[in-house]
């Protein structure tokens, strides 16, 4: 006999709660963070399901100092790779089932995943990349004045690719990255069925993506087969004869829905930390609270001399930063070029955890030659 609804303790979903809120970038108000901090207290209490433990597990992170990273960088896209490249039905059954062995096995298919989908996701990055050098999607800040551009130099609002070979399950994160390299919305294509193509579109503060996609849908009203979304990402499946048609209507509603100044990019900091607080202490503190969506952790920015560098990993750098005749260790993920002596560089702090031993890091988020 089931037992009453009244009996049960919604408490124990906790952990649940605090993965899907963090995972799919709801915002961070007050009672958000309430049970995100408390979905996180049960994590780090070891009381999480079979399924969250086995994750943290073959994601190789310490259940005991589970934070808001360990959910949105770990769990939630190992767990989307089901749905992504293969049957959404595992990672369901990853959370449900109460068997500790069978959510590791599970897991480690879910990991597996994961590893095959970065490496589509490389591919397809590659293969965007060669598309956008031949482009120049222009300079903001040299449309200010509202002067005439030439063909050669005007300036792109939109960003629109499609390559047959792109894998449906990956072209969303491929557009957020291009739109995190460009600053501009994004919508990236790949093969459905018959003569369709589908693509998902990841959008900048200042433009309602699923709103421009309605304002292109109202003035080419057979150009777009469907689509659906919400300020910041949307899907929309066309004709592939019809793409640059729809490149064209697309970035022409752009163009009357964003200024130039909204593609210039801006990067909030916290500002200067003073050196004396730079500490394990400090970046302990900011580790244990609940960071996310509206609720940001701290960024800081300062110019460092550059005393050493090397690559690790093929494409992340190791870094010894020097401010005030004092050297901190920090890295670099996801860039491999030689840095100029002397940076100013925006980074947060982080508590970096190597054979038992747990020493400060910078991690480096943005950098300028100084």
């Amino acid at each position: 006999e089931a037992p009453h609804p009244s009996s049960f303790n919604m408490a124990t979903l906790l952990d649940l709660v605090a993965l899907g809120t963090v995972a799919d970038v709801v915002k961070l108000d007050g009672n958000n963070r309430i049970l995100v901090s408390e979905g996180l207290k049960r994590i780090r209490a070891g009381r999480a399901c079979a399924g969250v433990q086995a994750l943290l597990q073959v994601a190789r992170r310490d259940a005991r100092r589970t934070g808001t990273y360990d959910l949105g960088f770990m769990v939630g896209p190992r767990l989307n790779a089901a749905g992504r490249l293969n049957d959404m039905s595992l990672g369901i059954e990853t959370l449900i089932t109460d068997d500790m062995p069978r959510a590791l096995q599970l897991a480690q298919q879910l990991d597996s995943l994961n590893r095959e989908r970065r490496d589509i996701e490389a591919g397809m990055q590659e293969s965007a990349m060669t598309i956008l050098d031949k482009l120049d999607v222009g300079d903001p800040s040299r449309d200010e004045g509202g002067g005439m551009r030439d063909e050669k130099t005007a300036l792109m609002f939109s960003i629109c690719l499609y390559e047959e070979s792109w894998h449906q399950g990956v072209i969303g994160i491929l557009a957020s990255r291009i739109k995190d390299k460009y600053h501009r919305p994004v919508i990236a294509f790949a093969k459905g069925m018959n003569d369709e193509i589908k693509g998902s579109g990841r959008s900048i503060h200042g433009l309602h993506l699923r709103d421009a996609l309605d304002l292109v849908s109202k003035k080419h009203p057979d150009l777009i087969l469907k689509f659906g979304g919400h300020a910041m990402a949307a899907g929309l499946t066309i004709r592939e004869p019809d793409f640059e048609k729809f490149q064209t209507a697309f970035e022409a509603a752009l163009q009357t829905l964003l200024s130039p100044a909204d593609l210039t990019k801006t990067i909030e900091t916290d500002g200067e930390l003073p050196t004396k607080e730079t500490s394990m202490q400090l970046a302990q503190e900011i580790e244990s609270q609940v960071w996310g969506q509206g609720f940001p952790a701290p960024v800081f920015c300062d110019i460092f001399k550059v005393e050493s560098q090397r690559i690790v990993g093929e494409k992340h750098l190791k870094l010894k930063l020097q401010k005030d005749r004092i050297t901190f260790e920090a890295m670099l993920f996801s860039y491999a070029d030689p840095l100029p002596d002397q940076i100013r560089a925006t980074y947060r702090l982080s508590v970096n955890e190597y054979n038992g031993n747990q020493t400060l890091q910078l991690i480096v988020e943005h950098w300028a030659a100084a």
